[in-house]
């Protein structure tokens, strides 16, 4: 008897979260992929996933039931006997990500620092949901983005010494000091004695600063950079991650293209929708762009200053088997995109899979005589038991796995 025989169906449709958060776009999913928005709210986010912020829910035995519970019934099973040894969970979330609005300039931890900092604050007695806490879990967070439509981002720091000719156009005598320090100690102290003293600006030299980056944004408007910085202004008036576009590098990612994000590496999606994948992790350090808690001195403990070259940033994938595979560099997650399968492709699965469909119906079948059609912007989790299932479409799907 096989394995599939003893465990049960092998593909469940999912119920997703929609996250509303302020951000978000109000017309980019509805657009993409036909989900109607009546309450016209943000739609920032669509999870997939057993996170417990927002978990997905499938039918089991035609009772909705949260994917987090039908995986407690038989983790080696569903998540694959390996994937239960090392993470005792899914390790990943998958998501659509809609920004209308930048998202805060964060970091996050490696693995490592997420352990010890969880623990320190749980011993500290600080509660998971208090505004002040750092680490909500004991992981880390690295990410995937694929672009759907345009996707501008900044990410990674840029070449020490373009840092300080950005700064040292803008002759702003606040920092003029900092910035001549930068200027003569051009190495991973030096950047993170000056990115750690703007962020504790505050006060008077906070505002006077601000003010100043702004008249000179607004003088040159016509340059893309100061466009951009005049834009996040609207958005977040008065912020000091007004002068994080100088320090990071800024990119717009074309539909298709991909980029990964390092833990303890500065980043911020600004506008633009993607497919996002992640370690199974709510930890996220801000640095500007936000009314929420900054802790700088954590910040800065959990960042790396290294630069990172502008054109090492986007991720090119090996085509084989069918599809385009981007190789990722933890064992969180694996994350692939096939187009046109028109004729039967068969994929083997070790661990729990979660496909999504992104613009044309996806139809999966099992030799067990199991089959199911998801709509775009619909997706169907895999259990690691199903071991092999055919899958047809003929627009794209993405397979988000471990």
């Amino acid at each position: 008897m096989k394995m599939t025989d003893l465990v049960g169906p092998v593909f469940f449709k999912m119920r997703n979260v929609i996250q509303d958060y302020a951000w978000g776009s109000v017309t980019s999913i509805q657009t993409l992929f036909g989900i109607e928005n009546p309450q016209a709210k943000p739609q920032a986010e669509i999870w997939m996933g057993a996170h417990s912020n927002g978990c997905s829910e499938i039918e089991v035995a035609d009772e909705p039931t949260l994917l987090s519970d039908f995986i407690a019934t038989n983790p080696d099973a569903i998540l694959g006997a390996d994937t239960q040894i090392q993470f005792g969970e899914l390790p990943y979330l998958f998501k659509v990500l809609a920004a209308e609005k930048a998202l805060s300039i964060q970091v996050h931890p490696s693995k490592a620092q997420a352990e010890v900092g969880f623990a320190q604050e749980e011993q500290a007695g600080i509660a998971h949901n208090a505004g002040h806490r750092n680490y909500k879990d004991p992981n880390h967070k690295p990410e995937l983005v694929f672009a759907l439509t345009a996707y501008q981002a900044m990410n990674g720091f840029r070449d020490i010494a373009d840092i300080v000719a950005q700064f040292e156009q803008l002759n702003i005598a606040q920092i003029n000091g900092l910035v001549s320090a930068l200027a003569g100690e051009q190495n991973e102290a030096g950047l993170r004695a000056f990115f750690q003293a703007m962020l504790s600006l505050d006060g008077e030299i906070k505002e006077t600063a601000v003010n100043s980056l702004m008249a000179y944004a607004n003088e040159q408007h016509d340059d893309a950079l100061f466009a951009l910085i005049v834009d996040l202004a609207e958005q977040y008036p008065g912020d000091i991650g007004l002068f994080v576009p100088l320090m990071l590098n800024v990119l717009t990612l074309q539909p298709g293209e991909a980029m990964f994000l390092d833990a303890c590496t500065p980043h911020a999606y600004i506008k633009g929708t993607g497919l996002e994948i992640m370690a199974n992790s709510d930890n996220v350090l801000r640095a500007g762009l936000t009314p929420k808690h900054m802790d700088v001195e954590e910040l800065v403990a959990n960042t790396l200053f290294v630069a990172k070259p502008a054109d090492t940033l986007l991720m090119e994938p090996t085509v084989s088997e069918g599809g385009e595979h981007y190789a990722i560099p933890v064992p969180d997650f694996k994350f692939s995109v096939y187009k046109n399968v028109t004729s039967a492709l068969t994929l083997h699965n070790t661990s729990a899979e979660i496909l999504f469909a992104v613009d044309a119906p996806l139809t999966l079948a099992h030799e067990n005589g199991e089959s199911v059609t998801v709509g775009k912007g619909e997706s169907v989790f895999v259990p690691a038991y199903a071991n092999a299932y055919q899958v047809s479409g003929e627009g794209r799907f993405a397979r988000a796995y471990n």
